[in-house]
């Protein structure tokens, strides 16, 4: 019993004082490694080997791009219209223009009403994804929408009782509304679309892709587009693309 009292703390000393020569072997093993993979990059497709290619030099680049939906015609009013546009093109030319062989793209919209996915791009699809959030957030008794039902009204698009509160106010005031004014607190009340359910369906889709970039190109499936899903159109709108790799 004595033998096992004693020889428990020694046991533990010896494990405390070999950890740290353990750990500082294993980092010197490993730092060539670790720092090869500056210059390396490992690319490996199911069922073939995996490929080692050079990493040339650094890319970090951003723009916006500006997307106008076909058959949108000048002057026309957002309706709460559902439309796809397909992105894959622009993205495609970013890519081939900065010189990016490796690395990861990634997208983004810039509105509360549009969402971006990966899909399929067909116009019979397009109608189903329409036909579908609607029946989950059907558009306001009040919208503009074609597809508006009877009953359904949201808090949202109760407009006359907007901004509600300071910190909404002041979110006004630094988008440029001189909400104090009470003109001017109308005029925004009256470009303010009734679009709760649009943007409730934008939540659901989500705002941002990001897409592995191996030699040039974008590594998606023989059937997939990144698409931008305007839930509030038809508008012109704008997405921000950011690509980080190297050439």
């Amino acid at each position: 019993q004595t033998f096992t009292m004693v020889s428990f703390p020694l046991a533990l000393l010896a494990l405390i004082v070999a950890f740290p020569i353990g750990v500082t072997a294993f980092s010197k093993g490993h730092r060539s490694h670790i720092s090869g993979f500056r210059r390396t990059c490992l690319h490996e497709t199911v069922g073939t080997q995996a490929e080692a290619f050079q990493l040339g030099q650094q890319i970090c680049t951003y723009k916006t791009i500006t997307i106008t939906p076909s058959g949108m015609n000048d002057g026309e009013l957002p309706r709460q219209a559902v439309s796809v546009e397909d992105l894959t093109p622009h993205l495609n030319s970013y890519i081939e223009s900065s010189g990016m062989k490796n690395g990861v793209l990634t997208v983004i919209s810039r509105h509360t009403t549009t969402a971006l996915t990966i899909n399929e791009l067909e116009s019979r699809l397009a109608r189903d994804v329409e036909e579908f959030f609607l029946k989950i957030c059907p558009p306001d008794e009040r919208s503009e929408s074609e597809k508006k039902e009877a009953g359904v009204r949201y808090l949202h698009n109760d407009v006359d009782q907007r901004p509600d509160g300071e910190d909404e106010q002041q979110r006004c005031r630094d988008n440029g509304w001189d909400i104090d004014d009470d003109v001017e607190l109308q005029k925004w009340r009256d470009q303010e679309p009734i679009n709760a359910h649009s943007h409730l369906i934008s939540m659901m889709l989500g705002s941002s892709e990001s897409i592995p970039v191996v030699d040039g190109k974008m590594v998606i499936g023989q059937w997939q587009s990144v698409l931008l899903v305007d839930l509030d159109g038809p508008r012109t709108r704008t997405v921000g693309i950011q690509l980080m790799g190297n050439s």
